[in-house]
């Protein structure tokens, strides 16, 4: 059926006001200030920066404090309507309708920026539902609330999120463990012996590690939670935080008959299998990549925009490091690609580490930087080849 036939002025629709959706409607707008566009949202519609829920301990901000802009003048700012606190119960790709809890709307495009969900590892326990994961500013605002006044807490993962948070709370004042079945923090991103090097830094602040083991058992032990690891060792701990890693959201889309994998699957012009519906963001899964980073959203929004408002736009992605926000060892990632064939070559200076890894006839294909070598960031980043040319 063609939309234009069904519902001649309808908008375009963005699920989701995260990063994603936020700035491919930021986009269009530099492209188009009229073309109605609607944002529908189970959020409250306000905008925040989402990287600063893993580092807004140390600043003792609370939820309101990292809200940058309401719903009201983000609608106003951009002029669009939203629909926030409104859930999407399904998609009807022939009527280009989207359903919710607060009626029907239609939609020209739409485009579906979920985001992710917090992965959670079965737990034994009675009190494995109490683990937390922080993912939305609601979530933040519970552990905040949860670790007043108290003052240890457990980490589970050792991935960037994980490395973060320890940081940030060591930072606050908190006493920390972490623990990860991985050999070494970071472990998807960087070689153990680079690790090594970050989780001195952070074990000098204060952070416990535990790695190889995982948590077996959480139960309530008075007013603290007993934690059984795998290797037999027990730990206690006011608050326990899972990070272990995320998983994008596809059952909406899926519902649909769209097609996903590990994310929602789209082309390089962002489209779904199914006409008029995109995706982008963490729930997105471009040629098999899922990059849950600031800087591919960016790329990916700019493209998108451009396709929306009338101008076929491919998307490519450049290398784009990523910044680990560990003040204690600033560090920066640029992992090689999955298939990349190649070895590390390590350097260290003062208060400072460069790992290369390097293919057999000496080019980059990725890095990790700490502490005074994070400035060799833009030097290097020319060097790699693009992630999606």
């Amino acid at each position: 059926m063609n939309q234009n036939t069904i519902h001649p002025l309808a908008p375009i629709v963005i699920i989701g006001s995260g990063l994603a959706g936020y700035t491919v409607i930021r986009e269009i707008r530099k492209l188009n200030k009229e073309i109605p566009i609607t944002l529908v949202t189970k959020e409250p519609g306000y905008f925040y920066s989402k990287p600063m829920l893993s580092t807004a301990i140390a600043g003792n901000k609370d939820a309101n404090q990292l809200i940058t802009t309401p719903a009201d003048a983000m609608a106003s700012q951009l002029n669009i309507q939203i629909f926030s606190e409104t859930d999407v119960t399904a998609i009807s790709s022939d009527q280009q309708v989207i359903f919710t809890n607060k009626g029907d709307i239609p939609y020209s495009k739409l485009v579906l920026a979920l985001g992710a969900d917090q992965i959670r590892i079965p737990l034994q326990g009675n009190a494995a539902s109490e683990v937390l994961t922080v993912n939305d500013l609601a979530d933040y605002a519970k552990f905040r609330k949860q670790i007043a006044n108290k003052k240890k807490v457990a980490i589970l993962g050792a991935g960037l999120i994980g490395c973060e948070f320890a940081n940030d709370l060591i930072s606050g004042g908190f006493e920390v463990d972490v623990i990860d079945m991985a050999p070494h923090a970071l472990g998807r991103l960087i070689p153990e012996n680079v690790a090594s090097a970050l989780q001195s830094k952070l074990s000098s602040a204060g952070v416990r590690w535990h790695f190889n083991t995982t948590v077996q058992s959480i139960d309530r032990a008075n007013e603290q939670h007993r934690m059984s690891l795998t290797n037999g060792n027990t730990i206690n701990a006011d608050v326990v935080l899972s990070a272990v890693g995320l998983k994008p959201r596809i059952a909406l889309a899926q519902s649909a008959g769209i097609k996903t994998h590990i994310g929602i699957q789209v082309n390089r012009r962002l489209e779904t299998n199914l006409p008029n519906i995109y995706a982008i963001g963490d729930c997105a899964e471009v040629e098999g990549l899922v990059l849950p980073y600031v800087m591919p959203i960016m790329q990916a929004a700019r493209a998108l925009a451009a396709t929306l408002t009338g101008q076929d736009t491919a998307l490519t992605y450049p290398a784009m490091p990523v910044m680990v926000k560990t003040p204690a060892f600033a560090t920066i990632v640029s992992p090689p690609a999955k298939d990349a064939v190649g070895q590390w070559k390590t350097h260290s200076a003062e208060d400072g580490l460069e790992a290369r890894f390097e293919s057999e006839d000496g080019k980059l294909l990725g890095f990790v930087l700490m502490g005074t070598a994070t400035n060799q960031r833009a030097a290097l980043t020319k060097e790699l080849p693009p992630l999606l040319a």
